[in-house]
């Protein structure tokens, strides 16, 4: 099972109001929708079972909603997905290579999340929603995707498809504009990424939470 925290009932209930929130955003986002659309067709092609587009993806179209700005340029397009199968760097390249042959426009970046385990030297990985668990910060593990016969979710007819949302730690502290240091990593990574991303240049409203 999935390592992920319990939930009462309030807390459940309040996380679908801002799943529900959070699904309108995206379906209005015509550039993440043509993602997300490539990417379920691309995991028919590679018999991908388990994916999703995550981190700044999502995390960034909430940053700027509430800091009242129009939605940022897809600087990267995080595709994760878990296949244990196979691990190989080169079938990471290969559907990173159809996905840019698809739309050489947009920023692809894929990684299977039963390799980077090794990388990370972590224990190992059951699902992408586990590997979620141990990046840098909490906000940082979201991620959407396509799923058949998924309820509570936006369906999308053109591919007979429900758009749902993966979130392991909740959307709770994302919305409350919070940027917080995951224990599971260390520290100075946490720092670093600070630092190099400029997030709270970017979105002077985020409270650092170490």
């Amino acid at each position: 099972m999935d390592r992920v925290p319990k939930q009462d009932d309030k807390t459940v209930q309040f996380e679908l109001e801002l799943q529900t929130r959070l699904l309108e955003w995206i379906i209005q986002d015509s550039e993440r929708v043509r993602a997300l659309q490539l990417v379920q067709r691309c995991a028919e092609v590679y018999s991908i079972p388990q994916w999703c587009l995550a981190a700044g993806f999502v995390r960034n179209l909430v940053w700027d909603r509430l800091h009242g700005r129009e939605s940022s340029t897809l600087n990267d397009i995080d595709l994760i997905y878990f296949c244990p199968l196979d691990t190989r760097p080169e079938r990471d390249r290969e559907i990173e290579a159809y996905l840019y042959k698809q739309a050489a426009d947009l920023p692809w970046s894929v990684k299977n999340q039963a390799r980077m385990q090794l990388k990370n030297q972590d224990p190992f990985y059951v699902s992408c929603s586990d590997a979620m668990t141990y990046w840098p910060e909490l906000e940082t593990a979201v991620g959407v995707c396509y799923q058949k016969h998924a309820v509570n979710a936006w369906n999308d007819k053109t591919l007979n498809s429900a758009l749902v949302l993966i979130a392991p730690f909740g959307l709770h502290s994302l919305f409350e504009l919070k940027l917080t240091a995951n224990p599971r990593r260390a520290l100075p990574i946490f720092n670093q990424r600070v630092a190099d991303k400029a997030w709270l240049i970017h979105y002077p409203l985020l409270k650092l939470i170490r």
